[in-house]
């Protein structure tokens, strides 16, 4: 069998750089992108969803899913006594 695996290959007996890399589990990671949506980008957005998901599960209903929105919704519900019904 010739060697067609990848250069970083621990065994070096694979049938193609393919099945190499199939063995290996290479995994694709974020990189920046023309988009500008990169790994930093995406926790930001999942730990807002995450904070959003909360207020709700609270009764609360923030006017949007960014950061400011549900903390100005926390805000207003601790003041008020009553979950904020944004629109």
């Amino acid at each position: 069998m010739s060697n067609n695996s990848r250069t970083g290959c621990k065994t070096k007996d694979h049938a193609s750089w393919i099945e190499c890399a199939q063995d290996a589990n290479i995994r694709v990671a974020y990189a920046n992108s023309a988009n500008g949506q990169d790994y930093t980008a995406q926790r930001k957005a999942d730990k807002e969803l995450d904070s959003y998901r909360s207020a709700r599960a609270e009764g609360i209903q923030p006017a949007g899913t960014q950061t400011h929105q549900i903390e100005q919704a926390h805000r207003i519900s601790n003041a008020s006594g009553v979950a904020f019904q944004g629109v």
